[in-house]
């Protein structure tokens, strides 16, 4: 399978994530888990207003993604709030997660994925 091939499955895996997490998740409440973890970090008063911006901002990365616009910065942005995101709620709310503190290693697969697609694969496409 030719590398540009790959990389655009790639995307679309990444794309439909944040799509996921955002829409399904967030904004229809498919998991109230993710508004008690808001909840428990940021306070309950706005927790459902907070999940809903996390969950708008999430389908916009979502198309952020699929037009390929500054797709280093895309990835970098993407890096940094997986990151940022998993080290609070390892800290702060573990027993609100899927997998607990295991998240933690479901993150750093996904963040892996961001970096490889787009500083590896996508950088020897450029090359060939």
């Amino acid at each position: 399978m030719p590398l540009r091939t790959i990389h655009q499955i790639v995307s679309y895996f990444i794309a439909s994530v944040w799509l996921i997490n955002g829409l399904y998740c967030k904004v229809l409440n498919g998991v109230p888990r993710h508004e008690h973890i808001v909840a428990e970090i940021l306070g309950k008063e706005y927790a459902r207003t907070l999940t809903l911006l996390i969950g708008i901002s999430e389908i916009l990365l979502t198309v952020w993604i699929l037009t390929r616009i500054k797709t280093r910065l895309n990835a970098i942005i993407q890096i940094l709030i997986v990151s940022t995101m998993t080290t609070l709620e390892f800290i702060l709310v573990p027993e609100l997660l899927l997998w607990g503190r295991l998240n933690a290693f479901f993150a750093f697969v996904f963040v892996c994925l961001v970096y490889y697609n787009e500083f590896h694969l996508k950088t020897n496409i450029q090359q060939t």
